[in-house]
């Protein structure tokens, strides 16, 4: 794997230049959750299926899936996913059973719920582009992100996105951040107490000639976001400034923290999974 640095201090975070492929032979992976338990699941949206790996082959997890995308976990250690087949957020219970988190805005289906984050007090944010419902099939006209509170009721938090995709807590989750992948940028919002947002606003911009736009992101404990994009994993440090790019052998669609210290990324990207070790450790909920 190539870095390509703006700021030399990029490369003394990075523990090692080079990528592990962990997994291959997919047909278009997404959606990386480290469960702390000591596994890796991720989907593989067109293959109807999520995948476990362990350390050792990849297994299936549940097929099918949903056409899951963005996976997540709760405080409770549940799961919690965005499935594209069946526009809804879903939540496994501990019996196994799945149940409907959210599946309509107003008496509305969902687009295709994409990516999705857990606060601590329960509430779950997703975004809803159209990447997986055909135009005609649609019955909202704006792509949202939503945020479901803890008494199960929807919230539509921001309508002002054109593509919103990926998004990401801060530690003390007074900010979550929400790229727009058609706009090529990452936008940062208020928490209130409540869990409603406030005071939108840029927060970096990822233009670039190369193919791709923002997608999935996570965050280390000292507040550097890494956004999967054009030519790789995008690194910003707090205040939006880029370090650099972790360019991967393929075009990435999301990313993770994993291993028992929480310091390897865990990254999707079309086909295979890589990872690749930090000296900081990433930022989880639980």
């Amino acid at each position: 794997m190539t870095i390509v640095r703006y700021d030399a201090g990029l490369s003394q975070r990075i523990d090692s230049t080079a990528v592990e492929r962990i997994a291959g032979g997919h047909e278009f992976t997404e959606g990386p959750v480290w469960h702390p338990d000591g596994y890796l699941l991720y989907s593989d949206i067109p293959a109807d299926r999520i995948c476990f790996w362990a350390g050792e082959g990849v297994k299936t997890f549940r097929r099918p899936s949903g056409h899951s995308n963005g996976l997540s976990l709760d405080r409770q250690l549940r799961l919690v996913a965005c499935e594209h087949g069946t526009r809804r957020v879903s939540r496994t219970e501990p019996d196994g059973a799945r149940i409907t988190v959210a599946d309509r805005f107003q008496g509305k289906r969902l687009n295709s719920p994409n990516d999705v984050v857990v606060r601590c007090d329960g509430s779950i944010f997703f975004t809803d582009p159209p990447y997986g419902c055909p135009d005609d099939a649609r019955e909202l006209s704006v792509q949202g992100v939503y945020r479901v509170s803890p008494d199960g009721k929807l919230h539509l938090e921001v309508d002002s996105m054109e593509r919103p995709n990926g998004l990401a807590f801060s530690r003390d989750e007074s900010v979550l951040y929400v790229d727009d992948s058609a706009r090529r940028e990452v936008r940062a919002f208020d928490v209130r107490s409540d869990g409603s947002l406030s005071s939108g606003r840029l927060f970096a911009e990822m233009r670039s000639d190369a193919d791709g736009s923002p997608d999935g992101m996570k965050l280390d404990i000292e507040g550097r976001l890494f956004v999967t994009g054009p030519e790789g994993v995008w690194t910003f440090d707090p205040d939006g400034r880029r370090l650099g790019v972790l360019v991967t052998p393929e075009k990435p669609s999301n990313c993770c923290w994993g291993d028992a210290d929480r310091q390897a990324l865990y990254i999707t990207a079309r086909s295979s999974v890589y990872r690749i070790r930090m000296k900081a450790p990433g930022l989880v909920a639980w």
